[in-house]
C-alpha cells in the first residue's frame, strides 16, 4: 500500500471535526448534564483505586499508604493459609448460584404474567404489592424473619402448635429453624427473592411494552394461541434484555453482601453462613487488618471481572454478537 493511500484527507478530517462540533452545539445542554455524573464516577469510583495498593502493604494509618511497609503477596497468601478458606469460598458460591438459579427467572415469569393478563386493575394491584418489599431495609427484613419463624410466638410457631394439637406432628420439641444450618440458605435466598422480584420486573415490563401489536395481530390471524405468542414473540423480544441482566448478575458471583448474612448469623449456623464478606468484616475491619481485607476484596473483584467477561463472551458466541453486553 502506498504512503498516499495511508494519508488522511485533510478535507474529510475538517468536515468530521465540523460535524462533531455542530452536533455538540446542538445538544450542549445534554453534554453539560454529563459533567456531574462524570465527576462523581471519577471521584468516587476511580479515585479510590489509588488505595488498592495497600493490598500489597502492611497498612498503618499513622504511616499512610506510601509510608506503610511493602509486603508483596503476603496478605493473599495468608488468606489461602487460613484453614477455613475453602469453606468460605464454598458457602459464598453456594449462596450466589442458589440466588442466580432460583431468583433470576422469577421476575421474568412475573413480568410475562402481568403483560399477558387482561385484568388491568389486578395487574396494578399486583405490581404495587410486589414493589413494596423492595423498600424494606435489611435490618427490618431480618427482624421480620425472626418474628415470623420464632418457634414459640411466631407464625411458624403457631402452625407447629396447631399441627401438634391435631396430632399431625408428634414431636413436642421446639425446632428453631433460624438456627438450622440446612435452612439458612433457603431463608436467605427466598426472602431475598420475595423482596426483589417485584422491583426486578420493571425492566422486563418496559421491554415487553415495546413489542409491536402488529406481530400479535398477525400471529392471532395465523391461529397462534396466547402461549405460542409468548414463546415466539414476547420472549424473543426481551431476550437481549434478559441476556444483559444475566451477564451483569454473573459479575456478582463472589459478592454476597455481609449485612443480611451477618444479621442472620449465629453460632449454630456458622458453618453455612460464614461467607467471604462476613469474614472480611470480622477480620479486616473489626480487627483493623485493612490490608488483609483489601487483598481479599481485590481478589473477589478480579474473579467477578473474569466471570462477567467469560459469560459475555459465551453470550456473544451463542447469539452471533447480538446478546452480549460488549
Amino acid at each position: 500500500m502506498s504512503k498516499k493511500s495511508k494519508m488522511i484527507d485533510p478535507d474529510l478530517a475538517c468536515n468530521a471535526k465540523g460535524y462533531a462540533w455542530n452536533k455538540f452545539k446542538q445538544s450542549w445542554q445534554l453534554q453539560l448534564m454529563l459533567v456531574l455524573p462524570l465527576f462523581y464516577i471519577i471521584l468516587f469510583h476511580y479515585g479510590p483505586m489509588y488505595g488498592i495498593q495497600i493490598a500489597w502493604r502492611n497498612y498503618r494509618a499513622r504511616d499512610g499508604i506510601w509510608g506503610s511497609a511493602w509486603v508483596g503477596w503476603k496478605n493473599f497468601q495468608d488468606f489461602f493459609r487460613y484453614y477455613k478458606w475453602k469453606l468460605l469460598v464454598k458457602n459464598t458460591l453456594a449462596i450466589s448460584f442458589y440466588q442466580l438459579l432460583a431468583g433470576f427467572p422469577i421476575p421474568i415469569i412475573l413480568a410475562l404474567f402481568l403483560h399477558v393478563s387482561k385484568h388491568k386493575v389486578l395487574v396494578k394491584i399486583t405490581q404495587n404489592i410486589s414493589y413494596i418489599p423492595h423498600f424494606i431495609s435489611t435490618v427490618v427484613m431480618v427482624g421480620i424473619l425472626n418474628q415470623v419463624f420464632n418457634p414459640i410466638t411466631g407464625f411458624y410457631g403457631y402452625i407447629m402448635k396447631f399441627l401438634r394439637s391435631h396430632h399431625i406432628v408428634k414431636s413436642t420439641t421446639y425446632y428453631d429453624i433460624r438456627s438450622s444450618e440446612g435452612a439458612f440458605r433457603h431463608l436467605y435466598v427466598w426472602s431475598g427473592i420475595w423482596q426483589a422480584m417485584g422491583w426486578g420486573t420493571i425492566l422486563y415490563i418496559a421491554a415487553l411494552a415495546a413489542v409491536s401489536p402488529e406481530l400479535h395481530e398477525a400471529a392471532t390471524i395465523d391461529g397462534a394461541s396466547r402461549w405460542k405468542r409468548v414463546l415466539h414473540i414476547d420472549i424473543p423480544t426481551i431476550l437481549p434484555t434478559i441476556s444483559i441482566m444475566f451477564i451483569l448478575r454473573s459479575g456478582h458471583i463472589m459478592s454476597v453482601g455481609y449485612e443480611k448474612v451477618y444479621l442472620m448469623q449465629n453460632s449454630l449456623n456458622i458453618n453455612k453462613s460464614e461467607v467471604i464478606s462476613t469474614y472480611v468484616y470480622k477480620f479486616g475491619l473489626a480487627k483493623n487488618k485493612l490490608s488483609y481485607g483489601t487483598a481479599i476484596g481485590l481478589m473477589n473483584s478480579a474473579i467477578n471481572s473474569v466471570m462477567i467477561i467469560t459469560v459475555n463472551f459465551i453470550a456473544n458466541k451463542l447469539s452471533d454478537g447480538e446478546a452480549g453486553l460488549f
